[in-house]
């Protein structure tokens, strides 16, 4: 019984007035059937699908540039999430900056 691996890419975003680190472990998928059973073969210099039998000779360098179009839809998701963060963070420290102010208020 071999040991299935799953191959990914983890993209790191850090800011220091949010959450301390965005981590998003990004599952590279086989092009042909789109399953993330991916094991490494021939002394980990390329990778086959265990579903399908897909075999990628450029190894991980050829299923990260194939999966280029999911991965940059994953780092959209996260930048969206990022930017609703900080612009809560941005909401939250002026209202304690201007909590109780006469001449302010914010919407």
């Amino acid at each position: 019984m071999s040991k299935t691996n799953k191959i990914s890419i983890i993209y790191n975003y850090h800011k220091y007035f949010m959450k301390d680190n965005y981590s998003k472990n990004i599952l590279l998928k086989c092009i042909v059937c789109g399953d993330t059973d991916l094991d490494y073969v021939e002394n980990e210099l390329s990778v086959k699908c265990n579903r399908c039998g897909k075999e990628y000779p450029g190894g991980y360098d050829e299923l990260v540039e194939l999966n280029q179009p999911y991965i940059d839809d994953e780092i959209l998701r996260m930048n969206t999430e990022i930017e609703k963060d900080a612009q809560k963070a941005l909401d939250d420290s002026f209202n304690k900056i201007f909590k109780g102010s006469k001449n302010f208020k914010i919407k």
